[in-house]
C-alpha cells in the first residue's frame, strides 16, 4: 500500500518553488540546473523529483501560479464594486504589492515563458489577457473618452511599463515604502503631474524628493522587459 504524502509537503514543495523561482531569475530557465535546484534547496536531488517531475514543471508552477495570483487579485477587485476611481486605484495597489512580494516570480513569467510549451504559453497568455482586459476596463471607466478613442488599451500598457521598470530602480530600504510608491504610480494615473504636486498626497516618513533620491539604486541594472514582456500579451 503506497503511503500518503507527509504533511509538510506543500510547504517542502513551496519552499522549492520560491527558490527555484530565485534561480530562474538571476540565471534564466537554461542557465539553472536541477542539480543546482537540489544545492539551494538543501535537498538530494532524487527527492527533488519527488516534488517536481523535472525543472520544466517548475517553470510551468512558477510562471501560471504568478499568472494565477494576478487573476485572482483583478477578479477580487471586480467583485468588490467599487466606483471606477476607487477600482483603479485598489487595482494599482493590488497590483504593486503583489509585484512587490513576488518580484522573481514576475521576472520569470516575463523572461522565461517563451520556453513554455506551445498549450502551456497559450494557456499562460489567455490568462494575461484577462488581466490587461480588467485594467483597461477600470482605465476606460475612469475616462470614458478613452474607450472612444480606442486608447484604454495602449495606456494600460504604458501603466503596466511604469509598474514593472519601478523594480528596477526602487529600494524600499529608504524613506519611501512600496505603498508609498503605489500611491504616487496612482496619482499620476489618476490626476496627472499637477495633481501630484497639488493634491493631498501623504509620504510616510519625510520630503517625498529626499525619499525618491534615497530609493534609487546606484549601480546600472539590466531592466526586464515591460508589462508580460511580448507583444503577444497585448493582443
Amino acid at each position: 500500500m503506497p503511503r500518503g504524502r507527509a504533511a509538510k509537503f506543500p510547504q517542502q514543495q513551496q519552499a522549492i518553488l520560491q527558490q527555484a523561482a530565485r534561480l530562474f531569475a538571476s540565471r534564466g530557465f537554461p542557465g539553472t540546473s536541477m542539480h543546482e535546484l537540489a544545492a539551494a534547496t538543501g535537498v538530494s536531488k532524487a527527492l527533488l523529483y519527488h516534488y517536481y517531475e523535472d525543472k520544466y514543471r517548475l517553470l510551468v508552477a512558477i510562471a501560471e501560479g504568478h499568472i494565477d495570483r494576478l487573476t485572482a487579485l483583478v477578479d477580487d477587485v471586480d467583485a468588490s464594486a467599487l466606483a471606477p476611481d476607487a477600482r483603479l486605484r485598489r487595482l494599482i495597489e493590488r497590483f504593486v504589492q503583489e509585484y512587490a512580494d513576488a518580484q522573481a516570480h514576475h521576472q520569470v513569467l516575463v523572461q522565461d515563458i517563451k520556453y513554455l510549451h506551445a498549450a502551456d504559453e497559450g494557456r499562460v497568455r489567455d490568462k494575461e489577457r484577462r488581466v490587461v482586459a480588467c485594467f483597461a476596463r477600470a482605465v476606460a471607466a475612469v475616462h470614458p473618452g478613452l474607450a472612444a478613442a480606442r486608447l484604454e488599451k495602449p495606456l494600460t500598457m504604458l501603466l503596466f511599463g511604469m509598474i514593472n521598470w519601478m523594480f528596477t530602480w526602487f529600494r524600499d530600504d529608504g524613506t519611501l515604502g512600496y505603498a508609498d510608491m503605489s500611491r504616487l504610480v496612482t496619482e499620476f494615473v489618476v490626476g496627472g503631474l499637477g495633481h501630484i504636486a497639488t493634491g493631498p498626497l501623504h509620504v510616510t516618513g519625510g520630503r517625498c524628493a529626499e525619499a525618491v533620491t534615497r530609493g534609487l539604486v546606484t549601480e546600472n541594472t539590466e531592466a526586464r522587459r515591460d508589462c508580460f514582456g511580448s507583444p503577444g500579451a497585448s493582443k
